[in-house]
């Protein structure tokens, strides 16, 4: 398959599995898949673990990028995320009140000679990676047919 234009990501059947999908950045190629116990072939990360991974590595890389910036002595930062749903009355801080909400959980290990005023300011910033403010806020996908 031909690469898209940078910013685009093309999904497609990849043909060796049920529900084995090819993902095609300008740069990247890789495969999305569901689990055998559903019926996949687990050929790749399932779409969940990839929404995950996306804030997850954001989250890193928005930590390196400030410790860089500020001259924090961080040598590495792990983040261990979740997902799950749970019932919305179960969930103080939701404005949603009935029915099922996803939840991630998100847990940061950092690493290096820091002090707790460091350590703060990193878990302040932890919230301010792109792909948590895109989580966070309200979205609109617009989805419309095309090739006809």
């Amino acid at each position: 398959m031909e690469h898209p234009e940078p910013g685009t990501v093309v999904v497609t059947a990849s043909g060796d599995g049920t529900y084995t999908q090819q993902v095609t950045t300008a740069t990247h190629e890789l495969l999305v898949d569901e689990p055998v116990e559903v019926g996949g072939a687990d050929a790749g990360p399932n779409p969940y673990e990839l929404l995950l991974a996306s804030l997850g590595s954001c989250t890193a890389i928005t930590l390196r990028m400030y410790a860089n910036r500020k001259g924090i002595p961080l040598t590495r930062a792990t983040i261990r995320l979740r997902h799950d749903r749970i019932h919305a009355e179960d969930c103080a801080r939701c404005e949603t009140e009935r029915g099922m909400l996803s939840r991630i959980t998100r847990e940061i290990e950092l690493e290096g000679e820091l002090d707790d005023d460091q350590r703060a300011k990193l878990m302040l910033m932890a919230d301010k990676c792109p792909v948590h403010r895109t989580l966070s806020s309200e979205i609109a996908i617009e989805t419309r047919e095309t090739g006809r």
